[in-house]
């Protein structure tokens, strides 16, 4: 059976918002640096032959400076304001594509984050004891197996590009003057991609391990999940006593209204529903008080007690229970049945003050829509 305090439970999305403020998600180092690596070997295929030929363009003009150019302010600044203008599209270029390739490599896993929380200085990472735990710990072990699986790699990339190369670069002594010098850079430019690919299997074990391992330290413990539920949602128990003191105060309010309605029509025992009409208005019957069991015996008695007449009709007791809320005008479908039974209890009012004649017993067959009709 698993520890109460164990960490089994997915990380809530409140957790790991609150980690992103903290600067705390996944990032791969190795990723980033692949990509940066990988990037400067492609910027250096596209530019290298155009910054090859400023460096020689830069060594041919400074190297034929003459005795009195080198003692001349003017010149100096002439000569250096050549070099920046030979060198700084080639070398802006390749900084740029560096500076992608790093930005994206640090978003791609974990997404753009910036908070001062992430970036203030931590104490614990300045104790010696937590620095030995990092060292031997866990997170030690893979980073020196990362090393080490860097060190095969790129020492296999790295042969297998001299022996692609061996009898090119044999050879450049041979080739003209300085056609051999760019044949150089261009075979340097390509083993360094070459080798800088090693990197691609260490970023593709790297960025699942940093994910698995930063879900691992989100996870919660089944305690934390309860309190961040109470902490969002509030107590569950004060919760239901909320609501039950709700319940009580509308189900007060509720019987206050009973003696001013014109009529109660039941179920007769399980339903009770209290219905006032103002005649002289033009609105349609309210629903006053509403209950069952219990509370709909509460409403009978306080109705018999202030001689609120009782109508018995099961059927229209529960359609107006279930489509109507306390205070509010009964549905425009049951207008027609509430229309007789207001009619019978007028009638009988009338009756029992000596002003009219006894009513016909109310139909049991009300008009009730079959939509409103409930078993």
């Amino acid at each position: 059976m698993a520890d109460a305090h164990e960490k089994t439970e997915e990380p809530t999305g409140k957790k790991i918002e609150e980690a992103r403020k903290k600067g705390q998600i996944a990032r791969s180092r190795e990723l980033s640096t692949t990509l940066v690596l990988i990037g400067s070997a492609l910027s250096l295929l596209l530019f290298g032959e155009m910054l090859g030929e400023a460096m020689f363009a830069v060594m041919q003009r400074t190297f034929i400076l003459s005795r009195d150019e080198t003692y001349d302010v003017n010149h100096a600044f002439q000569a250096m304001g050549y070099v920046i203008e030979l060198v700084s599209v080639p070398v802006i270029l390749l900084l740029i594509v560096s500076l992608v390739a790093g930005v994206y490599g640090s978003i791609a896993l974990g997404g753009y984050n910036f908070t001062w929380e992430g970036a203030a200085p931590k104490a614990n990472k300045l104790s010696p004891i937590a620095g030995f735990k990092r060292m031997f710990g866990t997170n030690g072990l893979v980073e020196l197996l990362k090393a080490i699986g860097k060190f095969v790699i790129i020492s296999a990339m790295a042969l297998l590009a001299l022996n692609l190369f061996q009898d090119e670069a044999l050879h450049l002594d041979v080739e003209l003057y300085p056609l051999n010098i760019f044949h150089a850079l261009e075979m340097i430019a390509w083993a360094f991609l070459l080798m800088c690919c090693g990197m691609i299997p260490i970023a593709l074990i790297d960025v699942p391990y940093q994910s698995y391992k930063h879900n691992k330290e989100m996870k919660m413990t089944k305690q934390e999940v309860k309190d961040e539920r109470k902490n969002s949602e509030g107590d569950p128990q004060v919760k239901g006593r909320i609501r039950r003191l709700q319940y009580q105060a509308a189900a007060k309010r509720m019987m206050q209204e009973v003696p001013k309605a014109d009529v109660v029509v039941t179920n007769p025992t399980h339903f009770a529903v209290a219905l006032k009409y103002d005649q002289n208005g033009d609105s349609a019957p309210i629903l006053v008080a509403k209950g069952v069991d219990e509370m709909a015996m509460h409403i009978r008695k306080i109705a018999g007690a202030h001689d609120v007449p009782i109508v018995e009709s099961p059927m229209l007791a529960r359609a107006i229970y279930y489509s109507t809320e306390a205070d509010f005008p009964i549905p425009e479908k049951l207008f027609m049945a509430v229309a007789q039974v207001l009619a019978y209890v007028y009638q009988h009012k009338a009756f029992k003050q000596g002003r009219g004649k006894r009513p016909k017993p109310l139909r049991k067959d009300l008009p009730i829509p079959n939509d409103m009709r409930t078993d």
